[in-house]
């Protein structure tokens, strides 16, 4: 498989996942102020779980763009990256329906954590395969976000048990973090 397919599948995946969260979103129940504000809560988990996944396209496309070659183990380790990302409807419908419990709320993290995982393993397995000497090994580096990102998601599972919204915003905190696209990245693409 080239590249390329294995970008586009992505992308089509990706897309399906943001598909199915805003399909899932209630609309308020009156056309008024009081319903509209009953919805914001569900309106900013949606605004969140989106902006996560266009975090991990957007630095998924930026990886590829610096990677030559592709082979079973990138396939296998951006089926499970994909794999979490379409988890991202469930946790999000399931945080939806239970008023930003607990148990939903850490469950969104796992997801966010494992996506973090297939992300690392991908990020590993296209250096792998594209030398120690590629654009993408060299403008990697150390992983120090990518750690600390992952610490603050088990962070924020388990401080969803505390309080639900201090793991909303853990996970706030680190899609800010990641919101420009990894610029170790873009500076090695320059080069």
């Amino acid at each position: 498989m080239t590249k390329g397919r294995m970008e586009a599948f992505t992308d089509g995946v990706i897309a399906v996942a943001i598909t199915i969260m805003v399909l899932d979103m209630k609309v308020p129940a009156r056309a008024d102020l009081a319903s509209l504000a009953a919805v914001a809560p569900t309106f900013l988990v949606y605004v969140l779980a989106y902006v996560n996944v266009a975090i991990f396209w957007n630095n998924h496309h930026h990886m590829l763009h610096a990677s030559e070659h592709v082979d079973g183990r990138v396939l296998w380790a951006n089926l499970f990256l994909l794999f979490w990302i379409t988890l991202v409807p469930f946790a999000l419908r399931w945080i939806n329906e239970s008023s930003v419990a607990a148990l939903p709320t850490a469950s969104y993290g796992v997801v966010l954590l494992m996506s973090a995982f297939g992300y690392q393993a991908l990020e590993r397995g296209l250096i792998a395969v594209n030398g120690p000497q590629s654009k993408l090994a060299i403008a990697i580096g150390a992983d120090w976000k990518e750690t600390g990102s992952m610490l603050a998601y088990v962070a924020g599972v388990a401080l969803a048990f505390v309080n639900p919204w201090i793991s909303i915003a853990i996970y706030v905190a680190v899609a800010v973090i990641w919101f420009v696209p990894d610029r170790r990245i873009e500076s090695g693409l320059k080069a």
